[in-house]
């Protein structure tokens, strides 16, 4: 989950963020290098990928290095924590969602209560809101400003692995370049599956596994069924396919299934 950033600097509860923006084609194209044409003996190597972190990140070059083998063991606080420390040099833009999966989700929401988790700097909330949809939104970290700015729009700090709100709570439950991020995979699915009454839609980069990434991800989704095996058995109809370097899908949910 990314936390809330604006376009230009801010302190973030103590943090200077600063701007790092590379637009989403862009990263794509790296990604196809650094997944497909880069040789895993040199992808990873600590030595090979030392200088690109450290010109990338600075300072904060050794945070991204360690992070597959510390986070783990984190606490949901250290975890947090975490994100905080590093804000400053997470790629910025508007959204990390591309233009084929916004059309995809807008024609896949069932009902009029959306929860969009890890709603980061609020993009999809927003959008879903002009639409006429009864949004609210969550993520790790929330900006204050974008509390302020959106007061109609209900915002909630929380973990996805242990989401404050009720069985069956929003008729739509949208997951989106998430569940990569986070530490209990398998328990974020259950919780997204708890909260969903009608239908669950989830977004995943397309992207190999790697020791060195230059990304806060945990979990790699090269393959369709990398996804599904995560996702375990749908709770009623599903569809996953490819949308220009993302994975899109969602399932209808079963009310009567147990979330035990």
């Amino acid at each position: 989950m990314y936390p809330y950033y604006e376009r230009h600097p801010v302190s973030l509860r103590g943090y200077k963020i600063a701007k790092m923006k590379i637009s989403r084609d862009i990263t794509l194209i790296i990604h196809f290098f650094l997944d497909e044409l880069l040789p895993p003996i040199l992808r990873d190597s600590k030595w090979f990928m030392w200088l690109p972190f450290k010109l990338l990140f600075g300072s904060k070059a050794k945070i991204f290095f360690e992070f597959k083998e510390k986070a783990p063991y984190l606490s949901e606080q250290e975890f947090r924590e975490l994100y905080l420390e590093s804000a400053a040099v997470h790629i910025q833009r508007e959204t990390d969602l591309n233009h084929a999966c916004i059309k995809a989700i807008d024609a896949q929401i069932v009902g009029k209560s959306v929860l969009d988790i890890a709603c980061g700097r609020g993009f999809l909330v927003k959008h879903l809101t002009e639409l006429d949809y009864q949004v609210s939104g969550a993520d790790i970290v929330i900006d204050p400003q974008l509390i302020n700015d959106h007061p109609q729009i209900p915002f909630r700090e929380t973990q996805l692995e242990n989401l404050p709100f009720a069985d069956n709570e929003f008729d739509t439950v949208i997951c989106t370049h998430t569940l990569e991020h986070v530490q209990n995979i398998q328990k974020a699915v259950q919780e997204l599956r708890r909260v969903a009454a009608r239908r669950l839609i989830i977004v995943v980069p397309k992207q190999r596994s790697y020791k060195y990434t230059f990304d806060l991800h945990l979990h790699f989704f090269p393959y369709s069924s990398s996804l599904l095996t995560v996702l375990g058995a749908p709770s009623g109809n599903h569809v996953c396919h490819e949308l220009d370097g993302d994975w899109f899908y969602f399932e209808d949910m079963s009310c009567s299934s147990s979330y035990s």
